[in-house]
């Protein structure tokens, strides 16, 4: 692996102007302009890594200025140091004395440091000419334990247990593997059915995703009861008994209120409702949970879901109907790195499995996802897919770039 001392760290601001077409809205988040805090790490040797953190808009700045107030963690090391011992590396970030106040790994914080450490991560595999699911799935279960931070989390998961696991995935990994390329791993689509589409606009997208071979939709709820039931309805028309829909609220509701409108929606037969109330409350998810389960629907949650003591407590808490969708703080580039993951070394099944797809922004990207058949094709570039065109990020900088002045002007 080619060694080089990290000389410079830099950051973007970069947004798109989604909420114009209402891309991306739902009962919470009204008119997000898709957006991330772009940072480029650059070594010595003349390598670079690149990554990303997602945010909607506005506050993207302060994610900008908590990456800034990183850098000087970062600066100076090498590639080597961090490999040599990626979980030390990980509490340097999470672990000042200071700057954890601000946190401690949640928050403007945790996004900033997310977005480091995915450019460190896409360096990592381009050092090593292969994308991120491949350097992760090459690992041996001892290198992937060693990059893993078990404090606050050993009462759940202590080393061995994860090694345990892993090495357990090595049986028939080759297997699946080779499974992944022909195949892809399977998704749904949410871009059919933003909360801002007009019922047309829903129809002509659903029509045309069906055409394309989805057999999972999620539809956006929680603003008015009586568009969701007309919204879900027209959905469930269109793709029929047989096929999966899915709803999700975005934390609208409180808990009691949760349970009385998924009931009200229940007809349409949803698989799931996800993020229903609070990202934070555990018990209140737990309750929505159990409530629902005499009628067949789960609980999706985990979008928000701040860091892996959460992730615990949500874990030893939920009842067997209560589901994990888990968004990672990104994008579709950078979570089906994740999820081939997954499927190759650790779950190893695909039962009730599948990873959301969003139709949005994957020409600003180098390497784009690929979709067929409704799967995600693995990757094959080294890196983390998360290099963004060049021309597309001085466009789209904000506020000075050309789309900005565009923008600002209607």
């Amino acid at each position: 692996m080619p060694s080089g001392r990290i000389c410079g760290l830099a950051v973007k601001d970069v947004r798109f102007p989604t909420s114009l077409e209402q891309h991306g809205s739902d009962a919470m988040h009204t008119d997000p302009d898709y957006s991330a805090a772009y940072v480029i790490i650059e070594t010595d040797s003349g390598t670079r890594g690149f990554g990303l953190t997602f945010t909607v808009g506005k506050g993207t700045e302060i994610v900008v200025c908590a990456v800034q107030a990183l850098r000087p963690l970062v600066l100076g090391k090498t590639l080597d140091d961090i490999t040599a011992d990626f979980r030390s590396f990980y509490r340097l970030l999470t672990s000042d004395g200071q700057m954890r106040w601000v946190g401690p790994e949640k928050g403007v914080i945790h996004l900033a440091t997310a977005a480091v450490l995915n450019a460190v991560w896409d360096l990592w595999a381009r050092a090593e000419g292969k994308p991120v699911w491949k350097l992760l799935v090459d690992m041996t279960p001892e290198q992937l334990v060693s990059c893993i931070d078990f404090r606050y989390i050993s009462d759940a998961l202590t080393d061995q247990e994860a090694l345990d696991i892993l090495r357990k995935g090595q049986e028939s990994k080759q297997q699946r593997e080779e499974q992944m390329m022909i195949e892809g791993y399977p998704a749904y689509t949410t871009s059919c059915a933003w909360l801002g589409y007009p019922d047309q606009q829903l129809t002509q997208l659903c029509s045309q995703a069906l055409a394309d071979g989805w057999t999972a939709f999620k539809v956006k709820v929680g603003a008015d009861l009586d568009d969701d039931i007309r919204r879900c309805r027209l959905i469930r028309q269109m793709i029929g008994p047989e096929k999966i829909l899915m709803i999700d609220a975005n934390q609208r509701w409180d808990v009691g209120e949760a349970v009385a409108w998924v009931t009200r929606l229940s007809e349409f037969q949803p698989l799931w409702i996800e993020e229903p109330t609070s990202p934070d409350d555990i018990l209140g998810h737990a309750h929505i949970s159990k409530a629902l389960a005499p009628l067949g629907i789960g609980v999706a949650s985990g979008e928000q879901c701040h860091n892996r003591v959460m992730f615990k407590q949500f874990f030893l808490g939920r009842p067997r109907s209560m589901l994990m969708a888990s968004k990672f703080n990104g994008v579709c580039e950078l979570v089906q790195h994740l999820i081939l993951f997954d499927y190759i070394c650790v779950s190893g099944s695909l039962e009730k499995r599948m990873c959301e797809y969003v139709d949005h922004l994957h020409e600003h990207f180098k390497n784009p996802t690929i979709i067929h058949n409704a799967h995600y094709m693995p990757p094959m570039a080294p890196g983390f897919s998360s290099e963004m065109v060049e021309s597309s990020v001085e466009k789209h900088t904000f506020p000075q770039g050309e789309v900005w002045r565009t923008v600002n002007q209607l």
